[in-house]
């Protein structure tokens, strides 16, 4: 299969889809146009599989590459590669559009060829961004991707959601100018290239890497998001239909991350090295701070986003410890994250629409009502939390075992409030879902015959 364009099809695919479906046209043909979106979902993900199974464990070069020339004037080309890294994103960037288009089958009735078409553009977008290994190209996808999700949430979203849109929109552009403004001393520099291989080989004066490596910072610490930059999120999050929420977590907040680990660290090694401790420093701060944060939050969405927050400061902590435990832990984490984060925010769309409330005051006995849903609700609550023997336990270990040989009070700070967050999960998961809380049962006590009389 290597002989095959598999990375351009795990692209266009999802576009031409999306393309399709949105010229199905108004909601007469919603019918057509949700079948039409599956379809395109389902093979934009099957087209993935052969990267897996034809995947060289052997060699760390890129494979299943791709080249062409795009702009020959300033060196910029389609030049499209995976690695083991960047493999496992794109499958399950695929496999997360078919969740996404499915969680909106019968809840979203307006619109429905735009908002689906939005989703597999995105997801087009997204894999693009996951295989380019052209600068300019990258940055093409990486700022077109913003577009359909300010969309998703200004259009779909809840009732603030222009200002949630507008944020979005402006903290991630203003991170990415100076994404920008780095790729062009590095093409200046390089002798004209925009080939990312080749700025990883590129020797750079310390002074400069400092800057170049402040310009990443800048740019993909908004897209994790790191503290103090996550305000953002909540917001997005909260006012987000139910699949935005789902992709925005499963595969927005790694957008970021892996461009520490695509960008910043192998370009700008010495500089990384110096400036570790402020990363190190930022992330502590997003799992201890905002990790406290998400215990106050009423809506579950907004403890759902926090958290999230606090889940990827463990994979920059992960990865600017350079630890081989460390980082291999920080990728197992964003892949767990990937999965779990996404779980319950559909979950959290699933009781929503039955509620039409996301307080967590206003559940209890969820398990009486739908005791399938609870078990999984349960599942994907315990490996939020971080519990032993699900996937969310294995990568914050990890990283806390890279963090020991780091730094011993490191590792304290990032444990305990793991262990904070795990109980607090399993105390919300056993009030909302187990047992009636005390608010909606005084509301059901007042509403019924007996307090009438």
């Amino acid at each position: 299969m290597s002989g095959y364009p598999l990375l351009s099809l795990a692209i266009w695919i999802p576009i031409l889809a999306g393309l399709l479906t949105l010229a199905t046209g108004s909601d007469r043909n919603a019918p057509l146009a949700r079948m039409l979106a599956l379809a395109g979902a389902v093979v934009g993900c099957l087209v993935t599989i052969p990267l897996w199974a034809g995947f060289d464990l052997t060699t760390p070069a890129m494979q299943f590459v791709e080249l062409a020339p795009w702009v020959p004037r300033f060196n910029i080309n389609y030049h499209l590669g995976v690695d083991g890294i960047s493999m496992l994103f794109v499958i399950l960037n695929s496999f997360i559009t078919i969740i996404v288009v499915l969680a909106g089958w019968k809840v979203i009735e307006q619109k429905v060829a735009q908002y689906n078409a939005a989703f597999l553009i995105m997801s087009g977008l997204m894999n693009g961004i996951f295989t380019s290994l052209d600068g300019m190209l990258f940055y093409v996808f990486f700022e077109a991707s913003l577009i359909p999700l300010y969309l998703i949430i200004g259009v779909w979203g809840g009732p603030n959601r222009v200002y949630a849109a507008f944020k979005f929109f402006l903290y991630t552009l203003a991170g990415s100018l100076l994404f920008l403004v780095a790729q062009l001393y590095l093409f200046i520099n390089s002798g004209g290239s925009f080939s990312i291989l080749d700025w990883h080989q590129m020797p750079i004066p310390m002074g400069a890497q400092i800057w170049i490596f402040l310009a990443f910072l800048i740019a993909f610490a908004v897209k994790v998001p790191m503290w103090p930059v996550h305000t953002w999120l909540p917001d997005a999050h909260v006012e987000a239909p139910t699949g935005g929420s789902i992709v925005l977590a499963a595969i927005g907040l790694k957008l970021g991350a892996y461009g520490f680990l695509r960008f910043s660290l192998p370009i700008t090694p010495d500089a990384s090295h110096e400036l570790g401790g402020l990363v190190i420093a930022l992330s502590l701060i997003a799992i201890v701070y905002i990790g406290f944060v998400a215990l106050v939050q009423d809506d579950m969405k907004k403890l759902v986003a926090y958290s999230s927050v606090a889940h990827m400061g463990f994979v920059t902590l992960g990865f600017f410890m350079f630890n081989a435990m460390g980082i291999e832990g920080a990728l197992v984490q964003m892949i767990s994250h990937g999965f779990v984060s996404g779980a319950m925010f559909f979950s959290i769309g699933v009781m929503y629409d039955r509620v039409h409330s996301r307080q967590i005051a206003d559940y209890g006995g969820v398990v009486n009502k739908m005791p399938k849903f609870a078990a999984f609700f349960m599942l994907f609550t315990m490996a939020n939390a971080g519990l032993p023997a699900t996937s969310g336990f294995v990568g914050e270990f990890m990283v806390i075992l890279g963090a020991v040989s780091y730094n011993f009070w490191v590792a304290f700070a990032a444990a305990t409030t793991m262990i904070v967050g795990a109980a607090y999960s399993l105390w919300m998961y056993k009030r909302v879902v187990l047992a009636m809380s005390p608010i909606t049962t005084w509301k059901r006590w007042k509403t019924s015959p007996v307090a009438s009389s």
